[in-house]
């Protein structure tokens, strides 16, 4: 089982217009909503692969009761266990407007809901209890923190992880980022840009190597259509696409997690992990509705993903 937290989760709106004109009145032509949120993503992508996932974080309010009906709802709900934690405030919502014309997406994210002390040592025990379980394989710690939460709070939620031997994976960014390489996670997997935030170098493999010997195990940044970069403990590898892809970005990085995820729940070595963490995310921007993965441009794309020695 590979638990997922995702403490700022959302309802994902993605509406469908022919064009997007500022200043102006835009016809919707479809409106789709599903759960979000990183790491609802990422469980979402890892049961269509078939692992027994369990999603954790908080819910609270209208947005929350839709996202947890809509987890209830998703292709293979079977094997996917909802463990949010209710709070008082309200889940946020995220907007992206996908624009035919262009292919481009325009995103509008709510603020997420404030979190209260005993609300956040609520999850806290949720947490505890299922890191203890005897068949958990891996956590994924994603996302953005919400109000209320500490900025610590990640680098606490890795140290617990490790306490109880489970191998934990980190994507965020900014100063919980910062913060959560000190307490040694297994794995990063920042893109290009919040990688230099976090170092102050542009150039990608100088960045991980820094983000390595600022604490974090291994590192696997995502390099947008130029595929991603890998830098575990011995040696590095270097992942591309067969091509440049066009369509809806929003949740490839997500699904790349998946891919790292279940690649390391069974047993992959870093090579094969790659090439599935970068079919899937190209399959997920080939995707019509953000956040999800074509199945059969995914199979089509898995052999094709170059992957080769780096440094």
């Amino acid at each position: 089982m590979i638990i997922t937290v995702t403490l700022n989760a959302a309802l994902d709106v993605t509406y469908r217009v022919p064009s997007l004109v500022p200043r102006a009145t835009n016809r919707v032509l479809e409106t789709v909503e599903r759960p979000g949120g990183k790491g609802v993503n990422v469980a979402r992508v890892l049961a269509s692969l078939g692992h027994r996932t369990t999603v954790t974080g908080f819910a609270g309010g209208a947005a929350g009761r839709e996202l947890r009906r809509g987890l209830a709802a998703v292709p293979h709900a079977d094997l996917l266990t909802d463990a949010l934690v209710p709070v008082a405030g309200r889940t946020r919502r995220t907007v992206a407007v996908a624009a035919e014309d262009t292919g481009d997406t325009t995103m509008f994210n709510e603020p997420g809901p404030a979190v209260s002390p005993a609300e956040w040592a609520a999850f806290q025990d949720v947490y505890r209890e299922l890191l203890a379980g005897p068949d958990t394989a891996a956590v994924a710690l994603c996302g953005s923190l919400p109000p209320g939460v500490p900025v610590g709070a990640y680098a606490d939620l890795v140290r617990e992880a490790r306490s109880a031997g489970v191998p934990v994976l980190l994507d965020t960014s900014g100063e919980p980022l910062r913060r959560g390489l000190a307490a040694r996670p297994d794995l990063i997997k920042p893109n290009a840009e919040e990688l230099a935030g976090l170092t102050g170098f542009s150039e990608p493999a100088r960045a991980a190597l820094d983000a390595r010997r600022r604490g974090a195990r291994a590192v696997a940044v995502s390099l947008g259509a130029e595929g991603m970069l890998a830098l575990p403990e011995d040696g590095g590898w270097r992942a591309r696409p067969p091509a440049a892809l066009r369509g809806n970005p929003t949740g490839a990085g997500d699904s790349a997690v998946a891919g790292l995820l279940s690649g390391l729940a069974e047993g992959l070595d870093w090579p094969q992990r790659l090439a599935r963490a970068v079919a899937l995310s190209a399959a997920t921007v080939l995707a019509p509705a953000a956040g999800e993965f074509d199945r059969a441009a995914y199979a089509e794309l898995l052999p094709k993903v170059a992957v080769t020695p780096f440094g």
